[in-house]
C-alpha cells in the first residue's frame, strides 16, 4: 500500500513517506523529510525540512513542526501544536540588516516513543519529550519531560503520570512508590536517578 498525498498538499521531491501515509489538503512536508510507515499529517500541518517522522504518528491540522525534530514511533502531535527551533529567535541582526539562514543555529525537540502532545501545546526547544509522556492541551514545555509524566501549565510541570494507554496512573493501595493503570492493569514503580529526578518505570504485571 503506497502512501496517499491529497491534491492540495506540497510534498518536496525527495521526501520519503511509508506506506499507508496519508499527507491531507493544504499540508506542507518540506524537502528531505522522511515519515514512516501509517502516519497521518493534518490539514495544514507543516513538517519541516530533514524532520523525521516515525511510524503510526499522527501529526494533526495545523500543526507545527519545525527543523531539525525528530518525532519517534506512535506519537501523537495535537491541533495547532508548535515544535519550536530557535532558543534565541530574531529576524535581524545586531545592526538591523536580515539574519541569512547561516545566522542562527537550529535547535530541535524530540518527541520519544508513544508520546502525546495536546492541542495547542508548545514546545521551546532544545527539550525532549520523553516515552508515553502527556503534555496536557495549551502547555508551554521548557524543560526536558520524564517517561509516562503528565505535565500541565505554563511552564509545564509534572502532576501525576499515566500509563502506555493515556490514562492517569493510580498509586497502589499502601504503597509510596508504585502506580497502576486503571484500564490495562499495568504497574509501574518509581525509581530516582542519580541527580534525585523522579523516574517511573514500567514493570512486569506479575510481579
Amino acid at each position: 500500500m503506497s502512501a496517499t498525498v491529497k491534491p492540495t498538499a506540497q510534498v518536496g521531491e525527495d521526501v520519503r513517506l511509508g506506506d499507508g501515509t496519508v499527507v491531507w489538503e493544504l499540508a506542507q512536508v518540506r524537502e528531505g523529510a522522511e515519515l514512516g510507515r501509517r502516519c497521518v499529517v493534518g490539514r495544514g500541518a507543516y513538517i519541516g525540512a530533514d524532520v523525521r517522522v516515525g511510524d503510526n504518528v499522527k501529526v494533526q491540522n495545523h500543526a507545527l513542526v519545525y527543523e531539525p525534530a525528530e518525532v519517534s514511533d506512535g506519537a501523537f502531535i495535537g491541533p495547532a501544536v508548535v515544535l519550536t527551533n530557535d532558543l534565541y529567535p530574531r529576524s535581524v541582526t545586531p545592526d538591523g540588516s536580515p539574519k541569512d539562514p547561516e545566522g542562527w543555529t537550529p535547535v530541535g525537540v524530540t518527541i520519544q516513543e508513544g508520546a502525546s502532545l495536546g492541542a495547542r501545546s508548545l514546545c521551546v526547544a532544545p527539550v525532549t519529550i520523553g516515552r508515553w509522556a502527556m503534555v496536557a492541551a495549551g502547555a508551554v514545555v521548557t524543560r526536558d519531560v520524564p517517561d509516562f509524566a503528565l505535565v500541565v501549565g505554563v511552564p509545564a510541570t509534572r502532576v501525576g503520570w499515566v500509563g502506555r494507554a493515556g490514562v492517569p496512573l493510580v498509586r497502589e493501595p499502601g504503597a509510596t512508590d508504585s502506580w497502576r493503570c486503571p484500564q490495562t492493569a499495568a504497574l509501574y514503580r518509581e525509581s530516582a536517578d542519580g541527580s534525585g529526578c523522579v523516574l517511573l518505570v514500567e514493570i512486569d504485571t506479575d510481579d
